[in-house]
């Protein structure tokens, strides 16, 4: 009996971690955490300042997950095996995901 191989395409998961990428940094870099965590009656300095230390904390996983997925396009060994590519972005994925959670978590509790 012959086996049928379903595999998605490379681009998928590198768009998905593009995407969050561009989340976070718009999250960190932009203000949109800012603007979704600080505003109200508290004054902002005292908010900015915790929200500044969560993302702190989530750059950490940022920057795993870039070094995964820079790592799943750039080593000769993951181009050449599918199984090593979606391991490693898959865990680019999960990595952005967790840094996108630890900013979510850490901005509801800097209000």
């Amino acid at each position: 009996m012959a086996r049928v191989r379903f595999g998605i395409s490379p681009i998928i998961p590198t768009i998905a971690s593009f995407l969050l990428a561009a989340f976070w940094g718009l999250s960190v870099f932009a203000g949109w955490g800012l603007e979704a965590f600080c505003t109200g009656d508290e004054p902002v300095v005292g908010c900015s300042e915790r929200l500044e230390s969560v993302s702190f904390v989530s750059a950490w996983f940022a920057v795993l997950a870039a070094c995964f997925t820079a790592g799943a396009w750039l080593i000769p060994a993951s181009r050449n095996d599918q199984v090593v590519f979606t391991r490693l972005m898959g865990v680019s994925v999960a990595a952005w995901i967790v840094a996108e959670g630890v900013l979510f978590l850490g901005g509801l509790l800097a209000r």
